[in-house]
């Protein structure tokens, strides 16, 4: 499907078809591809990799054209699992003629950024802008989304929510590697500004280094998260292994309370209590069996407690808390 844009009062608008030097190729069919590789020169190769979320991203410079691979993250979803997925567009850019191939047109000319527009150049730039910035949200998003998860880690003794946990570790390695990838872009693109392979205004040069200065901080920012976060997996491994461990505790406390009740229960049978209490009357022989069976158990459940309170002190003694200053 293509879509026809133009720069109308410094902003982008779309436009009847044939009339905008903007064009937007989303997900082109075979007739589009035909199309791209005899008007503007976007072979079948460049245009697969435009489509393709594990390209990496390069530059290529020609007399006629400049042609990028960018990274973008694509819109978030969630269907019950995150879904936190990366897509790639490809950008030409020619004298008259500004043309995007992407699987994602809309997520594309979101945002602010896209304001003060007077040239091809500056709506390259703007959208390479715009892609950094989205990047940083996903971020945020992934920051909020794992502290989510760690509270609800602190009471879980099931392994859903460390499965996210290592979906959002993953999700950030990509993220990483994208974004370095990005960075290389955004280095010959400067390089070639300054070279004059591609001449952009003062102003398109200090956005372009805005954009290197945003990515650069939007780089180190998900490499903190992702060391941040591998770093806490093995502690939050151990937190869901401890809940399970005082689930198992508590469950064996209940079972060694009720051990020995089962015992005088099942070796005296309720037939010979009988025979042995035949002189009282049997509502007061079952009660005062219900009460010994209830005291015996509490000072069972008392005894155990003690015993675990004090090794939990013994411990603490031999191993205090480091203090701070």
């Amino acid at each position: 499907m293509k879509t026809y844009m133009d720069i109308r009062d410094q902003r982008l608008t779309q436009v009847e078809a044939g009339q905008g030097n903007i064009i937007v190729y989303a997900s082109p069919d075979a007739n589009e591809r035909k199309e791209l590789d005899e008007l503007y020169d976007v072979d079948a190769h460049m245009v697969d990799s435009s489509l393709d979320a594990d390209e990496i991203a390069r530059v290529e410079f020609s007399n006629a054209h400049l042609f990028i691979v960018w990274k973008k993250p694509k819109t978030f979803t969630f269907t019950g699992q995150l879904s936190f997925g990366m897509a790639s567009i490809g950008v030409l850019l020619r004298a008259d003629k500004l043309v995007f191939i992407t699987d994602e047109p809309a997520s594309l000319f979101e945002g602010k950024q896209l304001q003060k527009l007077s040239s091809l150049h500056d709506v390259v730039l703007r959208v390479l802008l715009q892609t950094v910035h989205h990047f940083v949200g996903h971020l945020k998003g992934v920051k909020q989304i794992s502290a989510d998860i760690q509270k609800k880690l602190n009471y879980s003794q099931e392994n859903v929510y460390l499965l996210q946990m290592f979906s959002l570790s993953e999700t950030l390695i990509y993220y990483l590697d994208a974004i370095e990838s990005n960075s290389a872009v955004l280095s010959k693109l400067k390089s070639a500004s300054e070279t004059r392979k591609i001449t952009l205004s003062q102003d398109g040069i200090e956005l372009l280094d805005d954009i290197i200065i945003d990515n650069q901080q939007c780089s180190k920012q998900a490499e903190i998260y992702s060391s941040v976060l591998s770093g806490m997996m093995d502690a939050r491994g151990s937190i869901v292994n401890n809940n399970m461990n005082v689930l198992l505790k508590n469950l064996t406390l209940i079972n060694v309370v009720f051990m020995p009740l089962n015992l005088l229960a099942s070796v005296g049978g309720m037939s010979e209590y009988s025979m042995m209490t035949q002189g009282l009357d049997w509502r007061i022989a079952y009660f005062l069996f219900m009460l010994a069976m209830a005291g015996l158990g509490w000072a069972t459940w008392v005894f155990l407690h003690r015993q675990i309170s004090g090794q939990q002190r013994i411990e603490r003694t031999q191993h205090p808390p480091a203090s701070t200053h």
